[in-house]
């Protein structure tokens, strides 16, 4: 595994959900806060969008995607989303006979055609990476740009805008690369964020992957240095400087962090899991979590069940 996909996997819960929405004339939605993060890609015409808590209005055209990776509130209508069209917002209902709640049938407007959609996320233990994100992450269509993006949004809205055979398998499985094109796109943009520094250093990149993909190995740090190709103080230096932690310590993090996922995603019992992420014993395993997360893994897989068990209807 690799920095983006593990940070992606530890938060990501459940199923993501989508809808292809069409609507024309005067139209205003709201979408409430979320505790996951929210997406929408415009297949055809154009909008606006605002964000709650200030921000300037964000245009948007047809092949703009845009995320919202912390579940942010907000707006999308016909014109520009200021305080009189918030105002008349009326929720966002697909269940409700149409796709949008409340919506003018207004022949005079262009039509606009777009894809929602939502991701349940785990907040409980978010990777530094995905803290990083903005609350809006705009990605415009221009001519070369994303291929990989351009492409999965248009085979997702193939699935979604016919009922193919498959395509409970097929939706899933492009909502979750969908999301993963969107923040590697953000990144390739150069934000100049701080992992997007961290990601970039051949130093710290190359003990993260190490790290990561292993993350049951005896590491000192005298062996990461040495898979570095660096010495011991250099890695030291850089890595902390850039990640924030020294290497063991962000080990010791990432390990019980991916326990925690472990145990919120499988019936694996303690001690396999205690195997798999470096610990000898379940005891010190459980030592361990404890101190990092304040409960026994145990209460942790229990209260993690409890939410999956209130949606199974």
């Amino acid at each position: 595994m690799d920095v983006v996909s593990d940070a992606i996997a530890a938060v990501r819960i459940g199923q993501p959900s989508s809808n292809r929405v069409r609507v024309s004339g005067s139209w205003c939605a709201r979408f409430a806060p979320y505790e996951g993060a929210g997406f929408h890609v415009v297949l055809e015409g154009g909008c606006w969008l605002l964000p709650d808590g200030g921000g300037a209005p964000v245009s948007l055209g047809a092949g703009d995607a845009v995320l919202l990776p912390h579940g942010t509130g907000h707006v999308i209508a016909d014109s520009p989303a200021d305080a009189a069209t918030v105002a008349r917002a009326v929720p966002f209902d697909p269940a409700s006979g149409g796709p949008l709640s409340g919506r003018a049938e207004d022949a005079s407007g262009g039509a606009v055609e777009m894809l929602c959609g939502k991701y349940r996320l785990d907040r409980s233990r978010v990777h530094p990476l995905m803290l990083e994100l903005p609350k809006v992450v705009h990605l415009p269509n221009r001519v070369g740009s994303h291929p990989e993006l351009r492409a999965a949004i248009s085979l997702l809205g193939g699935e979604l805008g016919a009922q193919r055979p498959g395509a409970c398998v097929a939706v899933p499985s492009l909502l979750d690369l969908l999301l993963v094109y969107m923040i590697r796109s953000w990144m390739a943009e150069g934000p100049g964020g701080a992992w997007s520094a961290v990601l970039g250093d051949p130093v710290a990149s190359a003990a993260l992957r190490a790290l990561h993909s292993d993350p049951a190995s005896p590491w000192t740090n005298e062996r990461l240095a040495a898979e570095a190709g660096v010495s011991r103080p250099t890695l030291a230096r850089r890595f902390t400087a850039l990640v924030g932690r020294p290497p063991m310590a962000y080990l010791t993090w990432w390990r019980l962090t991916y326990a925690a996922t472990l145990l919120r995603d499988t019936r694996d019992p303690l001690a396999s899991i205690a195997r798999r992420v470096g610990y000898g014993t379940p005891y010190a395993f459980s030592h361990a979590f404890n101190r990092e997360f304040g409960t026994t893994p145990g209460r942790y897989r229990a209260g993690a069940a409890k939410p999956r068990e209130r949606e199974a209807p």
